[in-house]
């Protein structure tokens, strides 16, 4: 499993910098690190968190991915700084104990929680899960959220990690980025309608596997991801408005409304009624 949370893409993004290769090793490790705690089916969670007690500050230490370890109730056991402070914690320890509806605002948190359960109750892998979160201030952030179920000894469910990071950049200096940046723009423009990769072979003279590997490393989404996500994100400025959802759904691209709410709920945590009622001021 290749656990990856989360920002907007950047229309003329800047060249990758040392601090963002830095924080893809990053993932990498903690990827590594999940990968083994799901292997070691440990005889409690005791165990588990005693055996990661002297890596735990180094956690610390990567400021735009957060990792956490819950239990069986989806509690709080370990989380690193970063998940602490983006909940209004200076100290990881308030943190600890509490559930994500108990610290983030009242329906995220119950989103996040729903989710969280469906791992817990039924070894549910979310994987590469593109999301949207409110950080402090409201602004808006984009983050890849991956979750897996730790198991004892027996088998048995016994808790849960999970490693979300921020959604960098688009790295410009990559060869193909020219190509590439073309499918942005072009999404951009065509959202609303559907759009077959077939399209966007035309305009690139990619094949398919090219564009949607090329898509992986310069913009960190599939074509579908960065589909999805130009839609969220013109929705999410519609739902500030006064447009009947059903309306905001066709012009964002989809064909009926049930379809729009279960995409934007799973990209936010809400339903579009329940964003436009935390967006109202």
């Amino acid at each position: 499993m290749r656990l990856a949370h989360d920002h907007q893409v950047v229309t003329s993004p800047q060249p990758a910098t040392d601090e963002q290769e830095d924080d893809v090793f990053a993932v990498e490790q903690l990827s590594r690190l999940c990968d083994g705690l799901a292997q070691q089916r440990p005889n409690n969670l005791h165990e588990l968190l005693n055996s990661l007690a002297l890596i735990a500050p180094l956690l610390n230490a990567i400021p735009n991915v957060v990792f956490f370890i819950k239990d069986a109730q989806a509690r709080y056991l370990l989380a690193n700084l970063t998940l602490a402070k983006r909940c209004g914690f200076k100290t990881v320890m308030p943190l600890l104990g509490k559930t994500s509806a108990d610290v983030f605002p009242a329906q995220l948190g119950s989103g996040y929680t729903e989710q969280d359960l469906r791992v817990l109750r039924h070894g549910v892998l979310i994987q590469d899960q593109l999301e949207m979160h409110l950080y402090n201030g409201r602004e808006t952030g984009w983050c890849l959220t991956q979750k897996l179920a730790l198991y004892d000894a027996q088998g048995k469910i016994i808790g849960m990690a999970g490693i979300s990071h921020d959604l960098q950049e688009a790295k410009a200096n990559h060869p193909a980025y020219q190509r590439l940046a073309a499918i942005d723009v072009y999404i951009r423009q065509h959202y609303a309608r559907p759009i077959a990769l077939e399209e966007l072979t035309v305009l690139t003279a990619l094949s398919v596997a090219q564009i949607e590997r090329y898509c992986k490393r310069i913009f960190h989404l599939t074509p579908r991801q960065m589909i999805h996500k130009v839609r969220l994100e013109k929705a999410t400025e519609l739902l500030a408005g006064d447009l009947p959802i059903t309306d905001i759904a066709l012009q964002c691209g989809y064909t009926d409304h049930s379809a729009f709410s279960r995409q934007f709920k799973s990209m936010t945590g809400l339903t579009p009624r329940a964003f436009r009622l935390t967006a109202t001021p």
